[in-house]
This record gives C-alpha cells, sequence and structure tokens, in this order.
C-alpha cells in the first residue's frame, strides 16, 4: 500500500515537473517570439506574414498597436480550434497568444536593434521561426495560421510545417508590398519568410540528416569485416540484405546500415580500408524512427 502511494506521489511530481518545464518554455519562446516581431520586423516596416505580418499591415493603417490586432484576430481563429481541436488542445494556444500579443506591445516601444533592413530582415526570420518551432514542438501555437496549420496537419500529416507557413506567408508578403508601396520592403520582407522556413523546419525536424548506406563487397569475406567495424568503431546497427549479382549469377549480402550525417566520412574512410573498389550507395534518410533517432511516440508536427 505505501509503495502504491509512493508510486502515485512520485508521478504526481513528475507531472508537475513536466507541466512547468513546458509552460516555462512556452512564455521565454512567446516573449522572443513577440521580441522578434516587434524589435526587428515592426520597426523596419517588415511582415514576418500569416497573422502576425497582416496585424502589422493592418497597424499602419488604422494605428492599433500591432499586439492588440494580433489579439483580435486570433479569437475567432481560436474559436475555430477549439471546435476542431478541442479546448485541451488549445488551452496551451491560448496562453502563447496572450504571452507573444502582451510582448509585441509592451517591446514595441523600445528602440529597434537595427536600423539595417537586411539584418533586421534575417535575423527577425531566426528569432521569430526559432521561437515559433519551441513553440509548436511544446505543443502550443501562437494564434493565427499556427492553429489554421494544426488544423492542416491533423489531417495531412505529410506535409511539412514549414512549407504551409511559407504559402500563407507569401500571400502576406505581397499586400504589404501595396501597403508601404515600396517593393523593397517586399523584397526584404520575403527574404524574412524564406528565412523563417528554413529554420523553422529545422527546429522541428532537425538538420542533422541521416544518410542510409548500400555496400556490395566482391569478396564476400569482407561483408563480415565491414559489419564488425561498423557496429564497434561507429556503435550503428547493420543489416544484411539479400541480393543476386545477375552478372556473375552469383548470391550476395548487400550490407544496409542507417548513420548520422556526421558519421558518413568515417564510414566511408572504412569501406575504402576494406575494399577501395567496394560498391557504395548513399542516400539521404530525412527520418528515421527507432532506437537511437526519433521516438515512435514523438509528436508529428
Amino acid at each position: 500500500m505505501e509503495n502504491k502511494e509512493t508510486n502515485i506521489k512520485n508521478i504526481k511530481i513528475r507531472v508537475c515537473k513536466n507541466v512547468i518545464r513546458k509552460y516555462f518554455f512556452i512564455t521565454f519562446a512567446a516573449i522572443g517570439y513577440g521580441g522578434g516581431i516587434a524589435i526587428f520586423l515592426d520597426k523596419n516596416n517588415l511582415v514576418p506574414g500569416g497573422v502576425s505580418g497582416l496585424s502589422i499591415i493592418i497597424n499602419r493603417l488604422t494605428g492599433i498597436n500591432t499586439g492588440t490586432i494580433i489579439f483580435i484576430i486570433n479569437i475567432p481563429i481560436v474559436i475555430l480550434g477549439i471546435y476542431k481541436l478541442g479546448f485541451s488542445v488549445m488551452a496551451d494556444s491560448i496562453y502563447a497568444i496572450i504571452i507573444s500579443s502582451a510582448a509585441v506591445n509592451f517591446l514595441e516601444s523600445l528602440k529597434p536593434v537595427t536600423n539595417d533592413t537586411f539584418i533586421a530582415a534575417v535575423m527577425g526570420g531566426v528569432i521569430v521561426s526559432f521561437c515559433l518551432g519551441i513553440i509548436l514542438k511544446e505543443g502550443a501555437t501562437t494564434g493565427g495560421s499556427d492553429i489554421i496549420v494544426m488544423i492542416i496537419k491533423s489531417k495531412y500529416q505529410y506535409l511539412k510545417t514549414g512549407v504551409i507557413f511559407l504559402i500563407a506567408d507569401i500571400i502576406v508578403v505581397l499586400m504589404s508590398a501595396f501597403t508601404f508601396d515600396n517593393i523593397d520592403y517586399a523584397f526584404y520582407s520575403a527574404l524574412t519568410v524564406v528565412t523563417s522556413s528554413v529554420i523553422l523546419d529545422m527546429v522541428l525536424y532537425g538538420r542533422d540528416e541521416a544518410r542510409l548506406l548500400y555496400i556490395v563487397f566482391k569478396n564476400s569475406e569482407n561483408e563480415d569485416i565491414l559489419a564488425g567495424r561498423l557496429l564497434v568503431e561507429l556503435d550503428v546497427g547493420v543489416t544484411y540484405l539479400r541480393g543476386y549479382g545477375v552478372y556473375k549469377n552469383k548470391d550476395k549480402k548487400v550490407i544496409m546500415c542507417a548513420i548520422h550525417k556526421k558519421l558518413l566520412p568515417k564510414a566511408k574512410e572504412i569501406v575504402k580500408e576494406i575494399d577501395d573498389e567496394a560498391f557504395m550507395i548513399v542516400t539521404s534518410a530525412n527520418e528515421i524512427i527507432g532506437e537511437g533517432y526519433k521516438s515512435h511516440y514523438a509528436k508529428t508536427l
């Protein structure tokens, strides 16, 4: 009985720690997101796309604070999100929207960090997308197109988040060209959008993509030697595939190995040392799920 109560207590403590951790990261990222918009983009007439970019455009037309506009536009979108995804899913997003909107209003009174439009476009895009990626990884959004993307992803999980954002953001960037009556701002805003798309996918999916190796030796003895060295020296799994060489009418073992990109040079070196005439195919593996890589329970973003 005592052990059961202790286990329950430990579970509650662990859940509490996870909640505190999640809201710490959401708060930190939401403030950073708002800062990127207010200090880098808004100050230099640049739009990041989506609701934030649309809010900057409306701000120029009405004079209403950008953060306030972001919050107002998000009200019907949040209602749609609650209807489609449920309140429990949207609760974290509502919190992130409030924090990020307040951060935009609070920080817009500060002086811009830079007046160089190019630097502002790149740095603004990096900061906004990096913080947005953290928020999305914690299961929340900053509202606007984020929620729409989440709804789309719930049905079409194969679509990459950054690509969906890119399409939506291009529309807003085109609108900014007419609002500011300056094509240069639109081009710099497009740079922000492209930068954001790249950084967002980097944060969500990582850029240390794996490589998939297929190796065929002329001498069958080399197969076991290579498999052993890969296991010991690189600590990676190796699989034998059954192959058939048509030219010599002979059964062959094909070595298949998935490794992190940073280990590829060493793997090539090992193959070369064993047989510099070995036939090796190297392909990209954008996503690998299993031991040593992404968990089967990882969130699909």
